[in-house]
């Protein structure tokens, strides 16, 4: 999410219509297709290093002092958006959705396996460099404020290439907790194919997750503008230290992660309720958020219908009444929704990239439909409102298809998926010629007339999901409207699961 995309988070949605299906129901899509070029697009997010098995060939090597001004190796990783700063806040939490599509789904994904644990690794690689140091987690590389004012290929960045860390003097937890949250999960996508490598991530997330914890505090206030507006820490930083601790049980079945969040889940920023006999009971990250900045969904779900261990019924209970509520709140007929649709049937949140919203949410409703379908169970929603697993499944499915091309514009919000699609997405690399049409330096204003140009970008970055339309169901095309034309690593991450399901369920 770029600057102008993350500041439009910031501003209230108003005017969406409540519907209950999609539009152009019935047209069927390629969803394996669909698969390849959703992982594809992360190529084209590359930092550093490029490899010879490299396959979005427009792109070269880029970034390959970064970490110099501090003597450590910092290059590689992936760049968030369609800018050249690495902000491993955003970057940790799309390598633990990449992750958690392998664990949940990676058995669908057929011959794009190979191609998303790649995705994984590349994002691993880097947050294993971030965290090498014992003491300091590096946090962010390059300038946002120069880089903003530039539009600039990667290739060419002459921006200043400053590096930002949390220490235990300048707390991080948020970003520190959500790195080992990466690390823990890609431990799991790793297990069985590189035990090693696997053992190294786990190993890594076990005491990054400690730092996080020992020191508590906030990045936002740490370093201030240097990551706020961009990647500010909205929602405080003790969902994340939940997201961790429930990773690492997940990924080592240690009981003392799973004693950490039944001793700390009901304090960590959530309310509590009283129940009839006035005992105080937990209840948990309640919030029906989840992406970059909020876990509490995403951790409901994740926890939801784990197997207790002797003092873990009240966790579990707990956080499959919350994974519940959510569910509800998201159901188009439920008397409890929170959530808005449009006309053309895509799902809408306050703020700006409604589509990151969208690919999360259809993520956590698969996610949960897979648990309901193993249990046999089901949600209810007031008196009369009950929803199954395929409910859920049939729910994500319009929003998926929304995406690819059933609604009112007949177009799809993914890059070279369908016949019509974005030609001008704010995207620097995109937009700027590729080094092998045009290998002189651009400089950081020479780059300025490609921006305004009304022509189509030279190079497709393929498989990229934007920002998305308006809540009429409009899209106007333009480089100039980054909440609508921005691709993140973050709005992808989590359909790459999504896709994978589709592909081998319809």
């Amino acid at each position: 999410m770029g600057r102008s995309c993350l500041a439009s988070f910031l501003l209230l949605f108003a005017g969406a219509v409540m519907v209950g299906v999609a539009y152009g129901e019935g047209k069927q899509h390629d969803y394996g297709d669909a698969l390849a070029k959703s992982i594809l697009f992360f190529e084209g997010q590359r930092s550093g290093q490029l490899p010879s098995t490299q396959r979005m060939k427009w792109r070269k090597n880029s970034a390959l002092q970064d970490g110099s001004d501090k003597r450590v190796n910092l290059v590689g990783g992936y760049y968030d958006a369609g800018d050249n700063v690495k902000y491993n806040f955003p970057m940790a939490f799309s390598t633990t959705m990449l992750a958690w599509s392998v664990v949940e789904f990676g058995e669908f994904m057929g011959v794009e396996l190979e191609h998303a644990k790649e995705a994984v690794r590349w994002g691993t690689d880097y947050l294993l460099k971030s965290t090498d140091t014992p003491g300091i987690v590096f946090v962010q590389v390059g300038d946002p404020y120069a880089d903003h004012n530039c539009w600039e290929r990667p290739e060419d960045m002459d921006t200043p290439r400053t590096v930002y860390a949390v220490t235990p003097k300048l707390p991080g937890s948020e970003v520190a907790a959500e790195t080992a949250a990466a690390l823990a999960s890609s431990s799991i996508v790793f297990r069985s194919s590189d035990p090693s490598y696997s053992q190294k991530l786990l190993r890594r997330a076990m005491e990054v997750f400690d730092f996080a914890d020992k020191y508590r505090g906030s990045y936002s206030t740490s370093l201030g503008r240097w990551v706020c507006p961009f990647y500010c820490d909205w929602s405080g930083y003790e969902d994340e230290l939940l997201w961790g601790a429930a990773w690492l049980y997940k990924a080592s079945s240690n009981k003392k992660y799973w004693n950490y969040l039944v001793d700390n889940i009901s304090i960590m920023g959530s309310k509590h309720r009283k129940s009839t006999n006035n005992q105080i009971k937990m209840k948990g990250p309640t919030s029906g958020e989840f992406g970059w900045d909020n876990k509490d969904a995403g951790i409901n779900i994740l926890i939801a219908n784990s197997s207790p261990l002797d003092n873990g019924d009240s966790l579990v209970k707990a956080t499959n009444l919350n994974a519940d509520q959510f569910i509800c709140g998201v159901l188009p007929e439920s008397p409890t929704r929170t959530v808005t649709y449009s006309k053309g049937g895509l799902l809408f949140k306050p703020g700006g990239c409604n589509l990151q919203h969208t690919t999360a949410i259809s993520f956590l409703l698969l996610a949960y439909a897979t648990q309901l379908k193993r249990t046999n169970d089901v949600v209810k929603c007031g008196n009369n409102i009950i929803a199954n697993s395929e409910r859920l499944i049939t729910l994500a499915k319009t929003q998926v298809d929304y995406m690819l091309g059933n609604n009112p514009m007949k177009m799809s919000y993914m890059v070279g998926y369908g016949k019509k699609f974005p030609l001008k997405i704010h995207h620097r690399g995109s937009a700027l010629p590729s080094m092998d049409q045009h290998p002189g330096h651009i400089a950081c204003k020479d780059g300025t007339p490609y921006f305004v140009s009304k022509k189509s970008n030279p190079n497709l970055l393929i498989g990229a999901v934007i920002g998305g339309p308006y809540p009429n169901d409009t899209y106007p095309d333009s480089r100039f409207l980054p909440a609508q034309s921005e691709p993140t690593t973050y709005v992808n991450a989590p359909l790459v699961g999504v896709l994978a399901f589709f592909k081998a369920h319809t």
